[in-house]
């Protein structure tokens, strides 16, 4: 299981990679990292986020590690595996925070065939600005985290990825299938950043600013979005996302002719099923 004697390699230190560092150094684990960029390598060095970390690809220092987690844009984590897979270790635990699971996780399970074990997860954690500049622990806290199994993963590798969302902090631990997650992210997620975008698309007046209250700024939020990140994952979850959108044209076409047709009973037992179901999110658990 997951012990301080594990070595954890992280690739890719960006807002979640640099997250989960700071997070698991501080908490004993000897953490070494891999980015390309040698910027960010300087700034995890400077602030010593991590043990060791490199701009370079080490072979030993990938065969050494005992936990590998990948914190990249799902296309750059397969060609990376496609390119330095034959390094990791066989027994070695491989883990990931992509936000689409299908497009991914045959494929590198392939790739790593009968050696290391590649246990899909999914930290619902961020910020809207992202760069290891912007890495804090606190995002974990009362988030969720969501571990994504197939029948290749055995009980061993999913309770050591179970055990790291506890270590860094998550107050949810869920398990779901790879369908079911992409579902799931498509409604909750993918589909609430095209609403947000959509609607500071939806007029030029550039003096919102002067008029706007909390309402507003809470739901338009994360429409400060990062576009080569978000545009990938509504394309990699295109089917997924298209179901969930068509459901929620339909909802907002009832209020449409609700407010059409002057039928205020309609309306307000749309508003009830509303407060009725999100009131649900103000539950602390335990």
């Amino acid at each position: 299981m997951l012990d301080k004697n594990t070595k954890i390699l992280i690739v890719g230190l960006g807002l979640l990679g640099g997250s989960y560092a700071i997070k698991l150094k501080r908490e004993g684990y000897y953490v070494s990292a891999i980015d390309t960029d040698r910027d960010t390598i300087g700034y995890a060095r400077k602030l010593r986020l991590v043990d060791y970390a490199t701009s370079e690809i080490e072979e030993d220092l990938i065969k050494n590690a005992d936990l590998i987690i990948f914190a990249l844009y799902p296309h750059i984590f397969i060609d990376w595996m496609k390119r330095y897979g034959e390094y990791i270790n066989p027994d070695a635990i491989v883990t990931d925070v992509t936000g689409v699971k299908g497009i991914i996780t045959d494929t590198v399970q392939d790739i790593l065939g009968d050696g290391a074990e590649f246990i899909p997860a999914h930290p619902m954690a961020g910020k809207e600005h992202l760069g290891i500049e912007n890495s804090d622990p606190e995002i974990f806290k009362d988030a969720n985290y969501i571990v994504v199994p197939t029948d290749k993963n055995t009980e061993r590798g999913i309770e050591i990825c179970k055990e790291l969302g506890v270590t860094l902090g998550f107050a949810r631990i869920s398990t779901l299938s790879t369908a079911e997650h992409d579902k799931m992210i498509a409604f909750v997620s993918q589909l609430t950043h095209c609403i947000a975008v959509s609607l500071m698309c939806a007029t030029d007046n550039e003096h919102l600013v002067d008029y706007t209250g909390d309402s507003f700024r809470d739901l338009t939020r994360i429409a400060d979005i990062n576009d080569e990140m978000w545009s990938g994952l509504f394309l990699d979850n295109r089917e997924e996302l298209l179901n969930e959108m068509d459901k929620y044209r339909d909802s907002f076409d009832r209020i449409y002719e609700c407010i059409k047709n002057n039928d205020r009973e309609s309306l307000r037992e749309m508003m009830k099923l509303s407060s009725k179901r999100r009131r649900r999110f103000n539950i602390k658990k335990g």
